[in-house]
């Protein structure tokens, strides 16, 4: 959720400086002229001042006019909106919720405790057990307009009894909860000290329960840094005078000391203990394998409102967990390939372009930076399986949860069928039996080893390509599951000589795993002759084949090669050896402060027609073809201002546009829960995407995307700012509570179902951010090289698009190379339209009262973005030259992505749809006629009074 900070009210008060200037001035005159008349005779001295006065009221009345239908109109406009939730939508939400939450809890560990079928009473140790994260911080988060099941309260509704000692022990620590939000980051984690826990307290807890439960957790969210990689150079309080929480060199994502010393108190005091990890990122869970006594682990990350209740039914046993990892867990995260080039570095030659920003209300100054994606394609488990199979580390040394991996409190045997090829796909029945004692569902996983040649196209040894979740199973109980996947999609890009995708020719291995390492059975696919999809042998998913157009973001990097078993591997992820950018890439390395706004004007561009009586309008154009000649028809009707408005003040809407019929639509926020943040009407709290991504279930991704939808419309939205895209590259990544996973087919997926689960009620997703936007940054320069954009970091949003639909996207902060991405015409035109035949909308993401420094309409519309997501009019978000022909051109463009989008949307449907002014608008035009008829009396009583004194005297 957006914020209002001192920056934010600074602009628009600006904004409305000469409206302002022009209240003071006439009440100024005024109160001169009552001054200046005290020694006339009496009925002048009436006269005038009375009309002194309704002089001055009409002055502010005109002002106040010109303030709200000028620069606060879409602020006014945003904060009238009347949308409510029924409780029907609210109960069907939080059914839909835990839902998600029973099937996205994963069991990592478990040796014959869970369920628990001996004990009803629980010691919960852990003062984040009375704090857990529910969520993350900004857009992603949940709001406090309905009650949250906590922790505790899950576990009770289970039927469990929880030691009150130790949960007022906790409460009574003392200690803030740390604020986690967008306007401020604090890494702060309160836990008591092994110290304090009494010794009555230790025995009491015996007595209860011989089941201790250990939790742990970790909050991010959206804001100005990412997760601590040292904490000790982080905003931190210790809980201890005696020792660092973190020593220098220490992360975020391993135990504190105290942390360390509660489980080795719990451990030495219990034989039965169970850890509750309370986080969307990987964390270092190597202890729990030292301890005999640590016999079961559970990862549930951000529960939203309801989430708890499941944990409960998990525990109990009433729910079998069937999640599954969405990303590989190591025991060593300093080991990882991007450790050493996972946090912005900042650009020595380039600080003079610094950009004062804010946080938490206070200035904070943003400089250039950059980061390298030293590991290519080489992300999470490609990465570990790889190197596996080049003998390029141990393994079980290395890896502790692979990616798709999860226990069940059942036991299930999976067979494969052959391979059955058919119009260009292969399709291959899986039998999927329950042969434990419990009911419980299971997760086919298909991976596909491709033929490698050393020194050749980089190709992973292991990749996921399709996935299907079966019916809850009884025992005993068989279900066959037939997956299907394009032969296609097993090409990989060779950026180097083909340019293009490519099909080498050699044995793929078709397997069916319980998750990324272990392999349950395999079959062989071969292809005979190299496939390589250029020019008119393009991919049949694409509109126009691929070809290399990121060569400019490759940048002067190194990376990791699979050749010679990653003998590079030292080379390509070492630190960067200089924070100074070079050339080319300085020369044309710009912000909107040294940016020459008529760089894309064409002089040679004609005018086109504005303001045309054509008699169409938008509702016309509702099941129109993106190129239906009517589309150039309706434009022409279409004004400059109108355009210019629409397109500068997208924030949280679209604008009406009389010539068309247009409407006003609405676009909230966010992946976890809607909100509106000018009204403060809100839904409940979802699981957050980690937790729907492990489901690895796609009907519950879209009976999600389905909820959000109907939630939507019914708060008025016709816009829905999610789901997020982007890929955990790092673990540290303080944004990845809002992202699916490390893998781009299970985060396409999800995302695909979400949308078109969205799109059943009428309602357009921003899918974000696009693109390569992993972190917390702005103005930070991603370098990467062809292959890895395309495979891993645009692929969920090409699945998005190709298979869900979207037809919206929310461009990134992030810098492609040595521009930003809403400035790259090969992302957002080649790419995205061109390739992948998106058809829609593309919006900035929030747009401040500046573009944040980098982000200007100029640069936006010549090169794919069509709005900016602002709320109040400023220099950068309005074209420089609005009546150019290039300008008027672009603009025109925009207009028809933004009113294609829109007009697909349920505002019209017929049944919803309205149109005419905005009520507050006839509000403010009723109270105008009111206050007019008003001053009209007034002066009527003026000039009677007048004449009555004059005649009197």
């Amino acid at each position: 959720m957006i914020s209002v900070e001192m920056e934010d009210v600074l602009a628009v008060l600006q904004l409305c400086k000469p409206y302002i200037i022009g209240i003071v001035a006439a009440l100024v005159i005024g109160i001169v002229i009552m001054i200046a008349c005290r020694r006339m005779c009496r009925d002048k001295k009436f006269l005038i001042r009375r009309e002194a006065a309704i002089a001055m009221v009409l002055a502010v009345v005109v002002c106040v006019n010109m303030i709200c239908f000028g620069p606060m109109a879409t602020l006014i406009g945003l904060a009238t909106g009347n949308g409510t939730l029924s409780d029907e939508t609210n109960e069907e939400a939080a059914e839909a919720a835990e839902e998600i939450m029973e099937d996205g809890i994963v069991l990592l560990k478990n040796e014959s405790l869970l369920p628990l079928n001996e004990t009803k009473k629980l010691n919960i140790f852990g003062w984040e057990s009375i704090n857990p994260a529910y969520g993350g911080a900004g857009s992603g988060g949940i709001n406090d307009l309905y009650d949250i099941v906590s922790l505790n309260q899950g576990l009770e509704n289970a039927g469990f009894s929880i030691n009150q000692d130790l949960v007022d022990f906790y409460n009574n620590y003392g200690a803030d909860n740390p604020e986690m939000s967008i306007q401020k980051q604090s890494w702060t984690l309160p836990e008591p000290p092994a110290d304090t826990y009494s010794d009555e307290l230790i025995e009491s807890a015996k007595e209860y329960s011989d089941v201790a439960v250990v939790v742990l957790s970790r909050k991010a969210g959206e804001g100005h840094n990412d997760i601590p990689m040292d904490v000790s150079k982080a905003a931190y309080d210790n809980n201890s005078d005696a020792y660092d929480d973190f020593p220098e060199g220490e992360h975020y994502l391993q135990l504190s000391q105290t942390e360390k010393d509660m489980v080795d108190m719990v451990c030495d005091n219990f034989d039965d203990v169970i850890v509750l990890y309370n986080g969307a990122n990987q964390f270092e869970l190597g202890f729990t394998d030292e301890y005999p006594q640590i016999k079961s682990v559970v990862w549930c990350p951000g529960t939203g409102n309801v989430g708890f209740n499941a944990l409960g039914k998990v525990f109990s046993g009433e729910v079998n967990p069937s999640g599954k990892t969405p990303d590989t867990f190591i025991y060593d995260m300093t080991t990882a390939p991007w450790w050493n080039n996972a946090e912005k570095t900042e650009y020595t030659n380039l600080a003079d372009m610094a950009v004062e920003g804010m946080n938490a209300g206070t200035a904070q100054v943003y400089a250039p930076a950059f980061t390298n994606y030293v590991e290519g394609i080489y992300v999470g488990y490609k990465y570990y399986e790889t190197a596996a199979q080049e003998g390029a580390i141990d393994y079980d040394k290395t890896v502790q949860y692979p990616f798709g991996y999860g226990l069940s409190y059942t036991e299930f045997e999976q067979k494969m069928g052959e391979l059955e090829e058919k119009d260009g796909q292969i399709s291959v029945d899986v039998e999927v039996t329950n042969t434990g004692d419990v009911a419980g569902k299971d997760v086919v996983e298909v991976y596909y080893k491709p033929p490698y040649t050393n020194g050749g196209i980089e190709k992973s040894s292991a990749n996921l390509i399709e996935f299907e979740k079966t019916n809850l199973l009884q025992p005993g109980e068989s279900q066959t599951v037939t997956v299907t996947f394009s032969i296609e999609d097993m090409a990989s890009y060779d950026e180097n000589n083909a340019k293009a995708y490519v099909l080498e020719k050699g044995d793929y291995v078709i397997s069916i795993n319980s998750d990324s390492h272990t392999v349950l059975d395999q079959k062989t696919y071969t292809v005979d002759k190299d496939v390589v999809y250029k020019g008119e042998n393009k991919r049949s998913s694409d509109d126009t084949a691929a070809t290399n157009v990121f060569e400019d973001a490759k940048g002067d990097v190194t990376y990791l090669s699979r050749a010679d078993h990653f003998a590079n591997y030292e080379e390509a992820t070492a630190a960067p050896a200089s924070a100074e950018l070079g050339e080319p890439y300085v020369s044309e390395y710009h912000l909107n402060s040294n940016f020459d706004k008529t760089t894309y004007l064409n002089d040679e561009d004609v005018m086109s027609t504005t303001g045309a009586d054509n008699g169409l309008t938008l509702a016309d154009m509702r099941d129109a073809d993106y190129d239906d000649p009517r589309w150039e028809k309706l434009l022409d009707q279409l004004t400059v201002d109108e355009m210019a408005n629409m397109i500068a003040m997208a924030g949280y809407q679209t604008a009406a546009m009389d010539s068309v019929g247009k409407v006003t639509t609405l676009d909230f926020d966010g992946p976890a829960a809607i909100n509106n943040n000018f009204t403060g009407v809100g839904s409940i709290g979802f699981p957050i995407e980690v937790v729907v991504a492990s489901t690895w279930n796609k009907e519950l991704a879209q009976a999600w995307g389905e909820c959000m939808g109907k939630i939507s419309q019914e708060m008025g939205a016709e816009g829905w700012y999610a789901p997020g895209m982007n890929t955990h590259r790092t673990a540290f990544g303080a944004r990845n509570y809002e992202y699916f996973s490390e893998d781009g087919v299970l985060a396409g997926n999800m995302g695909a179902n979400a949308v078109e689960g969205a799109r059943r009620y009428g309602v357009y997703s921003y899918i974000k951010h696009f693109a390569l936007y992993e972190g917390n940054a702005k103005m930070v320069s991603v370098w990467s090289n062809e292959q890895a954009i395309r495979e891993i970091y645009l692929k969920p949003f090409e699945i998005s698009v190709k298979q869900g639909g979207a037809n919206a996207v929310m461009v990134s902060w992030s810098f492609l190379g040595d521009k930003w991405t809403g400035e790259s015409s090969n992302l957002m035109n080649t790419v995205l339209r061109d390739e992948w035949g998106f058809r829609g909308m593309a919006l900035t993401d929030f747009f401040r009262n500046n573009g944040h420094g980098f982000m200007n309409a100029d640069a936006a519309l010549a090169n794919g973005v069509d709005a900016m997501l602002s709320t109040f009019n400023g220099k950068e978000n309005n074209v420089a030259n609005p009546e150019h022909p290039t300008s008027v051109l672009q603009m025109r463009n925009a207009c028809k992505n933004v009113m294609y989008t829109v007009v697909s949307s349920w505002a019209y449907d017929g049944e919803h749809e309205e149109t005419g002014m905005e009520n507050w608008k006839k509000a403010g035009i009723g109270i105008d006629i009111v206050i007019a008829l008003f001053m009209a009396g007034m002066e009527v009583l003026v000039i009677r009074g007048y004449k009555k004194r004059k005649n009197a005297e």
